[in-house]
């Protein structure tokens, strides 16, 4: 069998299973399976694929078309251009969460470096003095991502679930180098230091009783990363209820959510004194973060 045709073929196999992008699937497992990338398959399109190779595409295809996502299967996934190691201790990093970093860099570059409010203490204003706060980590894919792109940033992360810190500090490790972001371990605010310039979140939202309705991919995350509670906002009320006291004066909280949960977290952070509340839109055009400032 050639390389192009195992691919149509795998193709075929996911579609037949409902798969949504059965040709990207197909072609990334196979690049999985040859240890290369998807731009080698093209060119090497009309190569013959060894049998121990084809036997164990057939396998990874197989899982695939039975509802284990593709980046378990191959244990990576792709997230503002770094490979980040994932597992089934961590939710798999999305481009949904793309939308949380770049939020955040606008805040630091528009509002706290060139912005004309005073931000905490003068001295507060040195870009190696700012503290950005990765709460719920989990992969670490934003705090990685933040500190990679803005080595300067102070930057910590955190989580409940040991499991989930160890492949964080696994991802920083690889793709920063060492002692380059400070972990916690706990539940949420607990043992951490303070005060922050940012605090950025991508917490459990989905409302308990939605979680059996997800995709059997998304069901085979973690659901102590899914679960919001009964409306979804459980979570998201305690960070919103504690977070000021871990704030600077002027510094903001940034949370992903569920674009139909805006208004009631736009009321929620309103009631708790945040200022200049703002909406950011993901790929598809909905709102998909909010951010508020804190003023003491």
């Amino acid at each position: 069998m050639l390389i192009r045709e195992a691919i149509a073929q795998g193709n075929a196999d996911l579609k037949f299973a409902g798969i949504k992008s059965p040709g990207l699937d197909s072609s990334l497992l196979l690049a999985h399976v040859l240890k290369t990338n998807r731009t080698s398959l093209t060119a090497r399109s009309n190569e013959t694929l060894a049998e121990k190779h084809c036997a164990e595409f057939c396998e990874l295809i197989e899982r695939r078309a039975n509802g284990e996502c593709t980046a378990y299967i191959t244990g990576k996934k792709e997230f503002r251009g770094l490979d980040f190691i994932v597992n089934k201790s961590v939710l798999v990093p999305r481009p949904d969460t793309e939308t949380l970093v770049e939020a955040a860099l606008e805040i630091i570059n528009k509002e706290i470096l060139h912005g004309t409010r005073t931000f905490g203490s003068p001295s507060n204003q040195h870009e190696h003095e700012i503290k950005v706060l990765d709460l719920c980590t989990g992969s670490g894919a934003v705090a990685v991502a933040l500190k990679n792109e803005m080595p300067e940033l102070e930057v910590y992360a955190s989580d409940i679930s040991a499991e989930a810190l160890e492949t964080a500090k696994q991802n920083a490790e690889k793709l920063l180098g060492s002692n380059k972001i400070n972990f916690y371990h706990g539940d949420l605010f607990d043992a951490l230091p303070a005060p922050y310039s940012i605090i950025a979140s991508n917490p459990p939202y989905i409302p308990s009783n939605e979680i059996e309705t997800l995709q059997a991919e998304v069901q085979n995350e973690p659901h102590l990363a899914l679960d919001g509670g009964s409306f979804g906002l459980e979570i998201i009320k305690r960070i919103i209820d504690n977070a000021p006291k871990f704030l600077k004066n002027g510094g903001w909280l940034l949370m992903e959510a569920d674009p139909r949960q805006m208004n009631e977290i736009t009321i929620l952070l309103d009631k708790k004194g945040f200022n200049g509340i703002k909406l950011y839109k993901d790929l598809s055009g909905s709102n998909r973060v909010i951010g508020g400032r804190f003023d003491e």
